[in-house]
């Protein structure tokens, strides 16, 4: 996308491939609409999906090392000389891992930086037992937070860990979708399975109780379980289905398109965001499929964990569980499908969460940021 010279640059960089963040789609997208020149900065893996056209210009680096202390320090340094030797206004760094190249290039031009943190990352559950990879992400994460002047997190909580722990106010743009229509394709079109279907969307890592939803499947009535992603724990996910032989109940469908990904949750009876508590990054996360359920009317069933057990009891949109226990999650499982009751309510209240939970209503945060920039 052709720059205006008069346009203001920013210079915006995230560490995965671009294809599936929509948060970072979102706030690209409003930037574009006030009339910022956007660029995003990601990279390229062997399996990245192809870009749709979008309203602002991408880039995405090929690297050498793909995971491991290697990776992290070839990609920073990578961003680093990109962004030196660009011309920016302003820099936008999502999450930790790409702060200190952000951080070191716009203290050398002279430029603001801001910071978009998408979760408490050094309380990410991959880190809860490797003391040293979290004592070097909390080195920098010490040295540059207490330094800046415009940051934004995901929620209240995570907001209030920050402002606690180094005394900056970190402003709250929450991961709500923008509002969209309705979804008329049915859908054994998309999803391939009949029957209802109790969807996860997401990433297929430790702690976001997978397992155990698999494990349940044995014991939930007429209904399949589609899992929309992928992960580092994808290849044991699907032999403990072929173990448990479940692979008429639940179907994985791989990383998709947001596109793809907004037809097929439009289509679920019940979305999963059954996160474990495991560490203050997951018992405070609220997450983006959170509010892509909300947003196409599909109820949930949520762990509880008070960000989300906020948003589900304050809308009764769902139900909140204490409990993983494969049995007695097929039983909450079974409920929220067939208790017709409990499911004209949410769809009612699903109505008014869908029409005040979107992006049109969260962007002004973002607007207000860099407005003044």
């Amino acid at each position: 996308m052709e720059k205006n010279i008069n346009q203001k640059h920013i210079l915006v960089s995230v560490i995965n491939d671009l294809a599936t963040d929509n948060r970072v789609h979102k706030v690209c997208t409003t930037l574009a609409e006030m009339g910022f020149a956007v660029t995003l900065v990601g990279r390229k893996l062997p399996g990245s999906l192809p870009l749709n056209e979008r309203p602002y210009s991408t880039v995405r680096m090929r690297l050498v090392f793909n995971k491991g202390a290697l990776f992290y320090a070839e990609y920073n340094l990578r961003l680093f000389f990109l962004l030196f030797f660009s011309g920016f206004d302003i820099l936008l760094s999502n999450d930790l891992d790409t702060l200190l190249a952000n951080f070191t290039a716009a203290r050398i031009k002279n430029k603001p930086l801001v910071f978009d943190s998408h979760e408490y990352f050094t309380g990410v559950p991959e880190l809860i037992n490797r003391p040293r990879t979290r004592q070097a992400w909390k080195k920098i994460e010490k040295k540059i937070i207490p330094q800046l002047k415009y940051a934004y997190t995901v929620c209240d909580s995570i907001a209030r860990l920050y402002y606690e722990e180094y005394g900056v106010r970190f402003s709250v743009v929450r991961n709500v979708p923008k509002r969209r229509g309705e979804s008329t394709t049915p859908n054994e079109e998309i999803l391939g399975v009949g029957g209802k279907v109790v969807l996860y969307q997401g990433a297929l890592n430790i702690g976001r109780g997978l397992p155990q939803v698999i494990e349940a499947m044995q014991y939930v009535n007429d209904a399949a379980l589609v899992i929309a992603g992928d992960g580092d724990i994808a290849s044991e996910l699907k032999a403990l289905v072929g173990k448990l032989s479940l692979n008429g109940k639940v179907r994985f469908t791989g990383r998709l398109p947001m596109e793809k990904v907004r037809h097929l949750t439009a289509q679920a009876h019940l979305g999963l965001s059954i996160e474990e508590d495991l560490g203050l990054n997951y018992r405070y996360a609220l997450p983006n499929k959170l509010f892509d359920y909300i947003q196409a009317k599909v109820p949930v069933l949520v762990t509880n964990l008070p960000e989300m057990a906020k948003i589900v009891n304050g809308y009764q949109i769902g139900l909140v569980t204490d409990t993983l226990e494969p049995k007695k999650l097929a039983g909450i499982i079974n409920s929220a499908l067939t208790d017709n009751a409990l499911r004209k309510t949410w769809e009612t209240n699903l109505e008014k969460a869908s029409g005040e939970l979107t992006w049109e209503n969260e962007e002004n945060i973002i607007q207000n940021i860099f407005k003044g920039l």
